[in-house]
């Protein structure tokens, strides 16, 4: 059971069917509340950064990111109970959906059981940060990010602003914290994702009431003002506002954006924040990340901080001034910045039923994304009791095999004179992540005096690489010596007009891919 998904929602009409444009037209036609004057309280912390865009254009990636190449996410909790996979707490209030279908089947009407109930019945009750850290370091994970706050407005950690937060309901543990402590001890860089930006807008299904004989009219709970801290103050204000914006006009949650995210930040003093979209509400958003700037060269006496955030029209967005995440896709050749891309192996939420990536898939998109001078960000699913699903443990196994022999040509890695070759031309772009590589289609990466082709297929007995053929434009230094990781002999090859042709070992030391060390 896949249901409807983020993608589906940002591509399509479907704004309509959910009643988006009667409340945008309400809006238009003066109905909506009048927007409050904006009167922000912004304290940031002292240094060469500030709100000002020049200010955070002068922004640099640290060499630890551009180091690393790959980081492991827990994008989890309390929506991964129903096991419906992503965005249920929206749809679950959405009559038609799939998400409200099964609610209404398994927990009753949204006005008598709504989302704050779900989030009670999030237990955690298996959850054990040290053992799960454990497997995605030795996955070759050089950074890990947890979820802090997803759109359901659901704090993972011990918030000073929020009384919806993991140490006072569900699982009654500060998740964000544990996860941080553990990654620490393993040398693993910490960072935390923040999606509580489009959170006002995005509740707005939860305000309204049912459409459906025998419950016509009848409020959901998201109605009620006892829970406005939940599911925000009543307002026409949906998903998208006008401008195609997903994020709110209103500044009073400007205010309180700013200050939960702040505390987040000075709390857990993380290396990384990750937006979903981009730098949420103008000046108050960018006053966030010259804090979090300045107050990582104030703790280290360096920028130490990355900031993740996208150029998908929301928000604003300067290429200069954080690394640009492209949500479930990849970049077109050699970005001259650093970038990420951030996915899943299933679904962003554990759901029953959902097409698993294979490590192959995984490892060849691996390469391809450090090829061109990025990092893969990777949701690992968890069960909604903290477990792994035997997708998530297989996938964990696997990669960790992979990186023990070829995990060189990856971590510490640049990209080389040119990203690849091969017969298969994946598209670019936010949430277009397919290709059915083959062992023909070659990625480089660069190291020192060594360049490595990695082969993003299983090659048989030989492997040609018309990128290093005699007197080619990259590289006018003949070969010297080809080595294929894992394996402790040179390889025989042969350098010619048409290529490099690499003669194999009848038995390859990894699967999935390959990785040769090509030294000239």
């Amino acid at each position: 059971m896949t249901g409807f998904t983020k993608r589906d929602f940002l591509a399509t009409p479907l704004v309509a069917a959910l009643g988006v444009s009667s409340a945008a037209k309400a809006a238009s036609d003066g109905c909506a509340p009048a927007p409050a004057q904006a009167a922000y309280d912004l304290p940031v912390a002292p240094g060469r950064f500030d709100a000002r865009v020049e200010s955070l254009r002068s922004y640099q990636a640290p060499d630890w990111y551009r180091d690393a190449k790959f980081g492991i996410w827990a994008h989890w909790g309390p929506q991964a109970v129903p096991r419906m996979g992503d965005w249920y707490a929206r749809f679950m209030y959405v009559p038609g959906h799939p998400d409200y279908d099964a609610h209404v089947r398994k927990y009753g009407h949204p006005s008598e059981f709504g989302y704050k109930d779900v989030i009670k019945l999030w237990k955690a009750e298996k959850f054990d940060p040290a053992a799960l850290m454990e497997k995605y370091a030795a996955a070759g994970a050089k950074y890990f990010v947890s979820m802090g706050v997803h759109h359901d407005n659901f704090d993972l950690w011990s918030s000073a602003h929020h009384r919806w937060n993991a140490t006072k309901v569900g699982p009654m543990r500060d998740v964000v914290g544990e996860w941080r402590d553990e990654a620490r001890q393993r040398g693993l860089r910490f960072g935390v994702s923040e999606h509580l930006g489009a959170s006002h807008n995005w509740w707005w299904p939860s305000h309204q009431c049912d459409q459906f004989w025998p419950k016509l009219g009848v409020p959901y709970d998201g109605a009620d003002p006892q829970y406005a801290d939940l599911y925000h103050a009543a307002h026409n204000e949906p998903y998208l506002n006008r401008g195609g914006d997903w994020y709110t006009k209103d500044p009073r949650f400007h205010q309180i954006w700013y200050d939960r995210i702040r505390d987040l930040l000075d709390s857990y003093q993380p290396d990384l924040l990750y937006s979903d979209g981009g730098i949420p509400f103008g000046v108050v958003g960018r006053s966030l990340v010259a804090h979090m700037y300045n107050s990582s060269i104030a703790r280290s006496g360096k920028l130490e901080a990355v900031y993740n955030c996208k150029d998908l029209g929301s928000g604003e967005f300067y290429k200069e001034a954080c690394v640009q995440d492209v949500e479930r896709g990849v970049m077109q050749g050699i970005n001259p910045l650093p970038w990420q891309t951030d996915t899943s192996n299933g679904d962003w939420f554990y759901s029953d039923g959902y097409k698993y990536k294979t490590t192959g898939e995984v490892l060849t998109m691996l390469a391809d994304i450090v090829s061109k001078n990025g990092n893969l960000l990777l949701n690992v699913v968890l069960y909604p009791d903290g477990s792994l699903p035997p997708e998530s443990e297989q996938l964990l196994a696997e990669l960790a095999l992979w990186m023990q022999v070829n995990g060189e040509a990856i971590h510490g890695t640049r990209p080389w004179k040119v990203f690849g070759e091969g017969p298969t031309e994946a598209a670019s772009g936010a949430f277009k992540e397919s290709a059915a590589y083959t062992a023909q289609d070659i990625r480089f990466t660069a190291k020192g005096e060594a360049v490595y082709a990695i082969t993003l297929g299983e090659p048989a007995w030989k492997v040609a690489i018309t990128s290093l053929r005699k007197d080619n434009a990259h590289e006018k230094r003949p070969v010297r010596a080809v080595r294929l990781l894992g394996n402790r002999r040179s390889l025989a090859f042969r350098q010619t007009s048409a290529g490099l042709e690499v003669q194999l070992p009848p038995t390859l030391p990894t699967r999935h891919a390959s990785a040769l060390q090509i030294t000239f």
